[in-house]
């Protein structure tokens, strides 16, 4: 009995060592084509940075495309894209955990980068459109609690926070796993390692102070990723404008994001999995499941798409007309129902066939639905905009419309240069998949992690 015991131990050590070789091995050595993509994000980012330079240094009337109708553009586009995907660690993160989906496992780290790096690149939009960062700080000085910005502002900063301190608890555990399994890294490396890990020795007591620390947090996360979302979708519904005048706003934007999240979690998955050979550990399985959650989420964005449209289109109050008739068969319709049948249509019908779930199609499902998402905000910030209470007249004709300069087009490239870099530093820097959360998945006694460095 005790020779059948030590070889079942054996062998589930060997499970793990074998593991750590596999998810750790990205750290060890960059290759040729990985620092040709960093190189890349850095120039692109870089550009990014200059044009913003460009922007403050100069006259936006010269710069960007951004006038008194269209004062916002693709930069609060933009912004609420990267929100409505910082939603992803909420949905491949912490729902996922608390409701005990153990396929979870491996994405959950990959999801929280992505929303840390998302949250931030959001902030950093709105204080690109702002056109006077110097007094971001003013906002917070002087700013009035009954105004949604600075809902918006605390709801942000919050939820970064939550998210950042998500993301570092359960990396304790694997910085030890690197100090001691990763000789051959440079000094400063393993002393940024050492020190980061404070002291983690793997006790019971510690595990039970992490896991108790980790359902307070998932659970705290939740509704602050919901309400940052519901927030900004308030940023528009509290606005006298009756293309933003919806109660429905805030559902909508809520389910636009779970979409989103889905989508760029299915992307991320295949990309790590191709670039650092995690087949073994992004399965088949999880695109399966990924697929499966695309179609829910993408019926319940229909649902509050057709009460977001459908209904006022059915009255068509002289409130709403200009718009609506803009969007459905005016100057926007074809751009409008092309988002339609790529962001929601395509989602529902495609990934309910199997082979639509396979890593590749799903990828490019995910890749489609994706752009299509960030051109339904576009289309919901720029019309609205260009059909304000008061007819637009008086003014050059290059006001009435608005197609964003290369200046603006390169700062929100920069954007999203900087969130792939950080991103990608990140899974060069700490394993992008939780060692020890696999292994929990994965071995029969979770004692054994607690015995293993």
């Amino acid at each position: 009995m005790s020779e059948n015991i030590n070889k079942h131990e054996s062998f589930t050590q060997e499970q793990y060592m074998v593991m750590k070789d596999d998810l750790l091995r990205p750290i060890e050595k960059i290759g040729k084509s990985g620092k040709i993509w960093i190189a890349f994000l850095v120039a692109v980012f870089l550009a990014g940075v200059v044009a913003y330079i460009i922007q403050e240094t100069k006259s936006k009337y010269v710069t960007t495309s951004l006038r008194d109708y269209t004062m916002w553009g693709i930069y609060i586009s933009n912004f609420l894209f990267m929100v409505a995907i910082g939603l992803v660690g909420v949905l491949m993160s912490a729902i996922l955990k608390l409701t005990n989906f153990e396929w979870y496992r491996p994405l959950s780290r990959i999801a929280e980068v992505i929303a840390i790096g998302a949250i931030m690149f959001g902030g950093i939009s709105i204080v690109v459109a702002m056109g006077r960062p110097d007094r971001l700080l003013n906002l917070l000085v002087h700013g009035r609690i009954q105004s949604p910005i600075i809902w918006d502002v605390i709801g942000i900063s919050t939820d970064l926070t939550a998210c950042i301190i998500l993301l570092f608890i359960p990396l304790i555990p694997s910085l030890v796993t690197c100090k001691n399994h990763l000789k051959n890294l440079p000094k400063w490396q393993l002393k940024m390692y050492n020190m980061l890990s404070f002291g983690w020795q793997g006790t019971p007591e510690q595990w039970a102070i992490l896991k108790r620390t980790m359902k307070i947090l998932t659970a705290l996360v939740i509704p602050l990723g919901v309400i940052i979302c519901t927030i900004t979708a308030w940023l528009f519904a509290t606005t006298l404008r009756a293309e933003w005048d919806s109660t429905n706003f805030g559902a909508y934007f809520v389910s636009n994001a779970f979409l989103l999240s889905v989508a760029v979690m299915t992307l991320a998955t295949f990309v790590f999995r191709k670039a650092y050979n995690f087949g073994k550990y992004l399965t088949e399985m999880h695109f399966d499941k990924l697929g499966q959650a695309m179609v829910l989420m993408a019926l319940i964005h229909a649902y509050f798409n057709v009460n977001e449209y459908l209904i006022p289109a059915y009255k068509m109050s002289g409130l709403h007309e200009n718009t609506l008739l803009n969007l459905f068969i005016g100057e926007d319709a074809a751009f409008y129902w092309s988002v339609v049948v790529f962001g929601i249509v395509v989602p529902i019908l495609l990934p309910l066939f199997p082979k639509m779930r396979k890593p590749l199609p799903l990828a490019i499902i995910s890749l489609i639905v994706l752009i299509a998402g960030w051109f339904r905000l576009y289309l919901i910030v720029i019309p609205g905009l260009l059909h304000p209470y008061l007819p637009i007249q008086d003014v050059p004709d290059s006001w009435t419309h608005y197609f964003p300069s290369a200046v603006e087009m390169t700062v929100v490239a920069g954007t999203f240069a900087g969130l792939l870099l950080l991103v990608t530093l990140f899974s060069r820097y700490f394993p992008i998949i939780s060692v020890w959360e696999v292994a929990e998945g994965e071995l029969e006694g979770k004692e054994e992690i607690f015995n293993y460095k």
